[in-house]
Parts: structure tokens; sequence; C-alpha cells
């Protein structure tokens, strides 16, 4: 859903930017754009954290059916904390930056850009933690935002890998279960992947532009920051489809609604029927997201007269 915003609103923003070369709302842009895509990355950074904790404990526990499902509003807390923390801590972004104009010296048109350059009427307390945070945000964003996922992820998955290598957990586990494991493990790690090789221009960049900034054209800078979004929301286009491909239950389910809006407000019965098969079949596939595994339902008792 996060990966919907971006695109939705920063998206249309920065191609009218590179369009028309003014800003879209001005200076709320400057302040809005850079706050939600660096919280993409505290979302994206949490998510893989908390994805890899949980395969930890799906590796750990003594046996399959001992771990009970998680409830939803367990899940939901969970998701509200990645949210809320992320969005906490890229607040600074909206302080930092705010809207510059310039004449270009070829055309003479007026040009609007983002500068990141904290506003002076700020309280000064406020104005050097910014200071602070603008002259630590390369380190920051290389440590928490690339380092601090990959190295989670990996570490979790060699973990994982250890203990379920070994021969009491492959005693206490079937293959079904060791199967549908395997495929989460594989997610993880695509996504884990795509995100690393979508983060690591932007830290380039980042690095460069730390050391070098004085010796670079605003043109050039511009241009390194173009690229760092592109590739932003290249893995916000990538990250679902990538989901959708590798969890199977998910595609399939996601597939199911879309055959479900694309049919009529009244199926007949045989619709219904096949709806209602497929979705059985959706039921009983998805169990792969839980570890407890789904017991056979039990004989359906005849109900009512023979007729």
């Amino acid at each position: 859903f996060w990966d919907f915003l971006i695109l939705f609103f920063c998206l249309p923003v920065v191609i009218f930017n590179e369009i028309t070369k003014k800003r879209l709302l001005g200076d709320v842009s400057c302040r809005i754009v850079p706050f939600m895509e660096v919280s993409s990355l505290g979302v994206t950074t949490f998510s893989l954290c908390a994805l890899g904790i949980d395969r930890f404990h799906a590796a750990t526990s003594p046996q399959a059916s001992a771990r009970p499902i998680e409830q939803c509003h367990s899940i939901i807390a969970k998701l509200a904390v990645i949210w809320v923390g992320s969005m906490t801590l890229s607040v600074p972004e909206i302080l930092l930056w705010q809207l510059a104009q310039d004449t270009s010296p070829v055309s003479g048109m007026v040009t609007e850009y983002c500068t990141m350059k904290p506003s002076s009427h700020l309280p000064e307390s406020v104005y050097s933690l910014v200071l602070t945070y603008q002259n630590a945000r390369m380190w920051w964003y290389f440590g928490c935002y690339f380092c601090l996922p990959i190295l989670f992820t990996v570490s979790c998955q060699l973990v994982t890998r250890r203990i379920s290598s070994t021969e009491q957990k492959t005693e206490c586990r079937g293959a079904k279960h060791n199967q549908c494991e395997s495929h989460l493990n594989c997610t993880i790690i695509g996504l884990t992947i795509i995100y690393g090789l979508c983060t690591t221009p932007e830290n380039v960049c980042n690095i460069v532009v730390a050391y070098m900034s004085p010796d670079m054209s605003r043109q050039t800078l511009d241009l390194l920051s173009l690229i760092n979004q592109f590739f932003l929301f290249f893995k916000c286009s990538v990250t679902p489809v990538l989901l959708l491909c590798l969890c199977r239950p998910l595609g399939q389910a996601f597939m199911d609604c879309c055959c479900c809006c694309c049919e009529g407000c009244s199926p007949d019965a045989t619709s219904s029927e096949s709806s209602a098969d497929s979705k059985l079949k959706t039921e009983m596939s998805s169990s792969i997201f839980f570890d407890k595994p789904r017991e056979s339902p039990p004989p359906l008792l005849a109900l009512g007269t023979p007729c």
C-alpha cells in the first residue's frame, strides 16, 4: 500500500517537475515527497526485519502444530508500529527541504527546484537538530536503510537454514511444510535482493555528493537525484509484482479478486459453485502463511429431509 502511495503521489510530481520545470504544489511537495520516499525506505526496512524474525520463530518452534495462528489484531499492531516508526524517523525531512528558484543561463527561464536547506525561521533548538540530521543523513541512510535490512535478513536466513537442516527439525516437520517454508524464505530473499539493488545507487550517489558536491554543478546533482528517484519508483513497481509471483496463494487470491470484480453482480449457480471451490482451494493453499497446518475438514452430516 505504501508503494502504491509513492507511485500515486510522488511519481506525478516528479514527472511534472521534469517537464515544466515548475514544482507541483510548490513548497508542500518539496517537503512531502522526500518525507514519503524516506518513509517508504523505513517501511520496507522494518518489514523485512519483521519477516526475518517471523521466519526465525517458525524455524525454532518445536513443532509446526505447536505455534498458534497469529491473530489479525496482532498483525495490525505490528504494521502500525512499522508505519508510525518509519514516519517518525522521516519527520526531519519535512523541516530539511524547501523550494528555491533559479534562472537558467541558457533559456533564461525561471526554474523551481527543491534544495536541502533548513529554514532560518525554525526555533534554535529545532534548527540545530535539523542541521545535525543533515550532516549525519548520508551515514544514517547507509546504516539504517541499507545495511540493517540486508544484514538482518542474511543473518536470519543463515540461522534459519542452520536450524532447519538439523535432523531433529527434519523429523518434526513434514515434507510439505518444509516446501512451504522454503517458498516463504525465497520470497523474503527476493524482496531483499530487489531492495538492495534499488537502494545501492542512491547510497553511492549520497557518498559521492557528500565528498564532491562543491565540484559538481546543480544540473549534475539534479540528474543524480532523478536517478535515485527512478530506482525508488522501480522498486515500488516491482515489489508487489514479485510478491504476487513468488507467493502463489497470495497471487491466486489476487487473481480471484480480479475475476470476481470482472464477473457480473449476479452470477449463476455454476459460477457460484466454481467460486466456492476456488475459495476453498485458496483457503487451503493459504496455510503456508501460517505455521499451524490446517486440519482436514470433518465429514459433512446429512441434515434435513432426504429430498
